[in-house]
């Protein structure tokens, strides 16, 4: 099964009052193994940044300025994403400014019903608990060191760990095969099965050699009291 995470930065919290986005970052996951695919741009909001918002991500006005804008960059992000499920923390909120830009390109929305929100994942696996990415990463033990701003790739990568632990572990859907793994990394068309290339190993012989039965009787023969003889006599 093939998945998508992916984190957005933005000038605010709302498209309605006027914000835009200014970062996609996304990672393709192929039956929960992250395949190495991403997507990551940063777009010209062509509106000012707010100071609240700088803070947060560290993106300025002069640095976005020379950026691509979004209808520049839909094709390519529509392609990567294709028809998988979308995987985000607090995922309304990064559906909603991506429909709203989508919406700026006359572009169909991209349908509530590929959502899968890790925050209400996380709500429900584990209530009554702190359920920010960084306190999920603190949880199951992923390093964050790197994350001293928000970004929306390495928030993305951070995610996606986190989302395969919330849903059970790096072995969910995990099978070796021989056949070589797709181009693409995309879905092979069997379901919960990541091609690997991998040898087969012979069995390695582990009957011991008369040799080694005879230096074994050998040491045995040299221990002063072994346990199991105290053991016999006493009975």
């Amino acid at each position: 099964m093939r998945e998508i995470v992916f984190d957005t930065e933005t000038t605010g919290l709302s498209p309605a009052d006027g914000h835009r986005l200014v970062e996609i970052g996304a990672i393709e996951l192929v039956n929960r193994v992250e395949t190495g695919r991403t997507f990551h741009v940063y777009l010209n909001p062509e509106r000012d940044m707010p100071s609240e918002a700088y803070a947060v991500h560290g993106l300025s006005d002069a640095f976005l300025a020379s950026k691509r804008l979004f209808h520049e960059e839909c094709e390519a992000f529509l392609e990567f994403i294709g028809d998988s499920p979308l995987v985000a923390h607090n995922a309304n909120f990064d559906f909603g400014f991506i429909n709203a830009e989508l919406k700026r390109c006359a572009r169909d929305a991209v349908a509530m019903e590929r959502m899968v929100d890790t925050l209400a994942i996380a709500r429900t696996r584990h209530p009554g608990a702190k359920h920010s990415l960084d306190a999920l990463c603190t949880r199951f033990g992923i390093d964050r060191s790197q994350r001293v701003l928000h970004g929306a790739l390495l928030d993305a990568q951070l995610l996606a760990q986190v989302y395969v632990e919330l849903m059970g572990g790096r072995q969910i859907g995990l099978t070796l095969v021989e056949d070589e793994p797709a181009g693409d990394g995309r879905h092979s068309g069997d379901a919960d099965v990541v091609q690997l290339s991998r040898p087969v190993r012979p069995a390695r012989p582990h009957q011991a050699s008369e040799a080694e039965r005879e230096r074994h009787a050998a040491f045995v023969g040299t221990l002063k009291d072994p346990l199991w003889e105290v053991a016999a006599n006493k009975e």
